[in-house]
């Protein structure tokens, strides 16, 4: 399969274009200073957001070999090269399981080796997750990872609002189609709807933690909602919409 391997590109801050305006200039200097970005280039990883999964991982070891994967807002790819690795999912060690990780964004997805990606297709789309359920077949989720996130709009609590309405759909997707004892990790924008989501995500699992990891950047308000322990579907059980989605509807 073909594989394009996206990476950044070191320069001083002199090197910066003239004519840029002040929020770009800052951006890219944010960039060039940032010791991820330049580790993800040497690590060969499209992005700096890998070392966020890496970093949770290594502390509540939830990804092994032969699991099965979703990556929701999954480009530019990163999260998904992680869960290849983890999982598996290329075979590249004959002697563990392989694992099947699912890629999924409305933006491009360039081919990663070890996964299926569903490129320039929106998650939240009743369409796009049958499309996911039919490459899953008969099998069930072992963890379902989100970092999507929608277009900022400069208004934190409109912007709070539009990322957990995404939260929500993940939440119901996944307690629909994960097995038994299954995770689930989720980026939000920290904000009022927090409990709310934090309540419906331990109503189905055992287990809730939030997580700020080290590599996110400090001004950053995301944080990472973690339920581990899925506890399955009663047949009186529905997942219904919630009070944080209701505001945003």
């Amino acid at each position: 399969m073909y594989q394009r391997n996206l990476s950044t590109t070191t320069c001083k801050l002199k090197d910066i274009p003239k004519g840029k305006t002040q929020s770009s200039s800052l951006w890219l200097a944010r960039q060039f200073s940032d010791p991820y970005v330049q580790k993800a280039k040497m690590e060969n990883y499209r992005c700096r957001s890998a070392f966020k999964l890496l970093e949770i991982n290594s502390k509540v070891k939830m990804l092994h070999p032969g699991m099965k994967v979703l990556d929701c807002g999954a480009a530019p790819g990163s999260w998904s090269q992680v869960a290849v690795k983890l999982v598996n999912s290329n075979g590249d060690d004959t002697k563990k399981p392989k694992g099947l990780v699912i890629s999924v964004d409305k933006l491009p997805i360039y081919p990663i080796d070890g996964a299926v990606a569903l490129s320039r297709c929106d998650f939240t789309k009743p369409i796009i997750q049958e499309q996911l359920v039919s490459i899953l077949k008969d099998e069930k989720l072992d963890v379902v990872l989100s970092d999507m996130a929608p277009n900022a709009t400069g208004v934190k609590e409109m912007d709070h609002d539009l990322i957990s309405k995404l939260a929500n759909s993940v939440i119901r997707f996944a307690v629909t189609y994960s097995k038994p004892g299954a995770d689930v990790l989720i980026k939000i924008w920290d904000g009022r709807n927090r409990p709310q989501l934090e309540e419906n995500i331990s109503q189905f699992y055992s287990k809730f933690k939030i997580i700020k990891p080290e590599s996110s950047r400090q001004n950053s308000s995301e944080i990472f909602l973690l339920g581990r322990g899925f506890k399955g579907l009663k047949p009186s059980s529905q997942v219904t919409e919630s009070k944080s989605e209701d505001q945003v509807s």
